[in-house]
């Protein structure tokens, strides 16, 4: 299977804490490390696991960071097609709590990739799945060429401004920034998946009743939440592309969201083999 992803990533310092701080507060952390992820980089990445071999769309600064992302995604096996900014790569900062949870602080603007920026586009022509977190109007067009196109709900405008088909997007109803409507989307999705944790999710396909599906068991105990609901979209991608119906689809995705929650940051853990 051909897989790509279009859109963006960080270099995250992640800090491993008994509770994030509150105001005035200093805590200690008991472990650090670093890497690049970001929601597009973390997608990326299940995507090349599960299918042996993934493309991603991506830009960066043209600094330390971005040229030290670029290496690891690489190292990791990731075909990367970069565009080098004349800007500054965006960090973040993630606290991850004795529970698991992890909070976020993102510093500088978000680099995406653009139509103009020469990069292999007319790869994407014939690409079985390609899973969209970011990039220009011209980006997208360019993502539609993918047999199955799969989109996060937080690029809601700019799906709105491109005037797309999208087979199926991806949002959480726990976070307002993933928020989608019912008509905000001319055309509208053809598949509309809504996560919610441990509460499982529902998956809406046009013209049918909505249906819902369980959180599965994990298979161990929740190390760290980054990049579950990445792998979960990587993974709704992946399974729709093999032509699983979008509910068994949805459950083969929570089987991929539920694996990260076990291991440490986004990659440690996702899921590699899709029967087991």
């Amino acid at each position: 299977m051909r897989a790509a992803v279009v859109g963006h990533v960080e270099w995250v310092e992640f800090l491993r804490v008994d509770h994030v701080p509150t105001a005035g507060e200093i805590v200690e952390a008991t472990e650090s490390w670093q890497e690049p992820a970001g929601g597009g980089a973390a997608a990326a990445v299940q995507l090349l696991k599960l299918c042996g071999d993934a493309v991603f769309y991506t830009a960066l600064g043209d600094d330390e960071l971005g040229h030290r992302a670029h290496a690891a995604l690489t190292t990791w096996g990731l075909r990367v097609e970069a565009a080098f900014r004349d800007d500054v790569t965006r960090r973040a900062i993630t606290h991850v709590d004795t529970q698991g949870e992890r909070t976020i602080t993102v510093v500088g603007e978000r680099l995406a990739p653009h139509a103009r920026d020469g990069l292999a586009w007319d790869g994407l022509a014939g690409t079985d799945a390609v899973y969209l977190t970011d990039g220009d109007v011209g980006a997208l067009r360019h993502a539609r060429r993918a047999r199955v196109l799969v989109a996060t709900a937080r690029i809601l405008p700019l799906l709105a401004e491109a005037k797309l088909h999208v087979d199926a997007l991806v949002g959480s109803r726990r976070d307002p920034a993933e928020e989608y409507l019912e008509g905000a989307l001319d055309p509208p999705p053809e598949v509309v998946v809504r996560t919610s944790g441990a509460g499982g999710g529902t998956v809406a396909v046009r013209g049918e009743a909505t249906r819902s599906f369980s959180a599965p068991p994990l298979p161990g105990p929740i190390v760290d939440s980054y990049g579950a609901g990445d792998s979960f979209a990587a993974g709704l991608t992946y399974a729709l592309a093999r032509d699983l119906p979008p509910l068994d689809a949805a459950r083969f995705a929570a089987r991929c969201g539920a694996a990260v929650l076990t291991g440490r940051g986004p990659y440690e853990a996702q899921l590699r083999d899709p029967g087991g």
